[in-house]
């Protein structure tokens, strides 16, 4: 079961963003996780941090935007370590600073779509496991 229903897309705007309290509560609980990998993250807090990231590459892979550095790679990479180091927290926090630009820029249905999509191929990738 997906989170987003066909219609909640089609219901999105086609033209503006989340709604503003929506788009500071993702942050909020993707910055809340990102500060807990400094010291000892929960799988709650690694689970929100790769929820950013997989929404990142599928809007990467609709084309919306670039990851030509295998930033993406990289940052999972990163969430699978116990404790991130330095480095691994800075592209961290690079990827959600992305996030946020592109959850204030997109509009509402391109981002509804990118989430459905997102579970269909986390899905895929489970049952083929």
């Amino acid at each position: 079961m997906t989170t987003y229903s066909h219609w909640d897309v089609l219901l999105a705007s086609p033209t503006e963003p989340l709604p503003l309290k929506k788009r500071q509560y993702q942050m909020g609980l993707m910055l809340k996780a990102l500060e807990n990998c400094k010291t000892k993250p929960s799988v709650h807090d690694i689970a929100a941090l790769s929820t950013a990231v997989d929404l990142m590459e599928t809007l990467r892979d609709m084309g919306h935007l670039e990851d030509n550095e295998k930033a993406l790679e990289d940052a999972m990479i990163a969430l699978m370590h116990e404790n991130p180091n330095d480095i691994e927290i800075r592209m961290l926090e690079g990827i959600l600073e992305d996030y946020q630009m592109v959850m204030d820029n997109l509009p509402a249905r391109t981002m509804i779509a990118a989430h459905r999509e997102t579970e269909k191929r986390l899905e895929k990738h489970k049952v083929a496991a």
